[in-house]
């Protein structure tokens, strides 16, 4: 497949399943099948947000001519002064295995950034995994021009 067969479109409620069952497979990917979020839970909080309740969330889905899925992009908008206000963050992207080295996460790329263009946001972030553990992943994100700007670190609240 090459990625002229790729179409991108934005995410409804209607995907809430489709969305939750990529994630997932993102998580379990990262954490060797460790991921321990219940499949309810998530799909619960993707039909929330697809829904528009809270905050602001895009969620892309590349999917093949026949309409099955192949990748998901989710983003969303901050802001701070250092970043000269609004600015976007992917979020999660995620690529089926079969469907990579196909154009599918370029796609997905060119999707989010003319969203961002669009919605005058100063840049687009995004919280690679370990370079050490995937570095196929920052050289990807590094080809689609992105620069390493240090590390993420989070806190658990909940």
């Amino acid at each position: 497949m090459i990625s002229s067969d790729v179409h991108v479109r934005r995410a409804g409620l209607a995907d809430a399943g489709t969305v939750t069952g990529l994630v997932a497979a993102l998580l379990s990917e990262l954490s060797a099948g460790q991921n321990d979020t219940p499949r309810a839970v998530m799909l619960a909080v993707a039909e929330s947000l697809l829904n528009g309740d809270g905050p602001s969330c895009t969620v892309f889905l590349a999917e093949d001519g026949a309409g099955r899925p192949l990748g998901v992009a989710t983003l969303s908008e901050g802001a701070c002064i250092s970043t000269l206000g609004r600015f976007g963050t992917i979020r999660e992207l995620y690529v089926t295995p079969e469907s990579r080295s196909a154009g599918v996460g370029r796609v997905l790329i060119r999707a989010v950034l003319d969203h961002g263009r669009r919605h005058r946001w100063s840049r687009v972030e995004v919280g690679a995994p370990s370079a050490a553990e995937w570095p196929d992943s920052l050289r990807f994100y590094q080809r689609e021009g992105f620069t390493e700007i240090g590390p993420r670190l989070k806190f658990r609240l909940a």
